[in-house]
Parts: C-alpha cells; sequence; structure tokens
C-alpha cells in the first residue's frame, strides 16, 4: 500500500535509488529545487508547464466560530497559497485506476 504523504527524506532517497546519485547530492538537489519554487512563488506567481500554477492570495481578517462550543475567535489577514493543476496533469491523474 502507497503511503499518503511522502516526505523530503523520502524524495531524496527516491531520487538517491532512480538516479544513482549519492544521498548528499540527492539532498542539494531537492534542497536548491525547493529553494527555487519559494522563491519565485514570493514573486506571487508561479507556472510548471505540465504540472500546474501556484499564485499568493491574501485573505482579509474575518470571524471563525469553534463547531463544538460555538464561541467566536478572529482568524488574521494573511496570504495563503494557490494550486491550479495543468489540464495533462489532471488527465493524467483521472487514467489512473
Amino acid at each position: 500500500m502507497l503511503k499518503k504523504n511522502i516526505t523530503k527524506k523520502d524524495l531524496i532517497k527516491k531520487i538517491n535509488f532512480k538516479k544513482g546519485y549519492s544521498f548528499n547530492f540527492s539532498k542539494k538537489l531537492c534542497d536548491d529545487l525547493i529553494i527555487i519554487i519559494i522563491k519565485n512563488i514570493k514573486n506571487g506567481y508561479l507556472n510548471i508547464k505540465n504540472f500546474g500554477s501556484f499564485k499568493i492570495i491574501y485573505k482579509n481578517e474575518r470571524i471563525g466560530r469553534n463547531p463544538k462550543t460555538n464561541e467566536e475567535f478572529k482568524i488574521s489577514a494573511r496570504n495563503s497559497l494557490s494550486f491550479n493543476a495543468s489540464k495533462k496533469l489532471t488527465k493524467e491523474l483521472n487514467n489512473l485506476k
């Protein structure tokens, strides 16, 4: 059975196993890729062809409610990340069975 979550360490091990790179080089590749993605997303928008696009969206401050106790509390304003999968990725995911 496949794991539901994949960790950075799992990703490094897969790169190490599939490409035959050393563990340290695989870790460096993974770290560099994550840094590049983060830096580009901070510009507001990142599109990776045949994968999808990331966009920063601003969420206003609002009132939230605990459903158990009905206690209201303030949810602070913040930036959030939105991801839209490409048509090709969506098509591939729908063909898995």
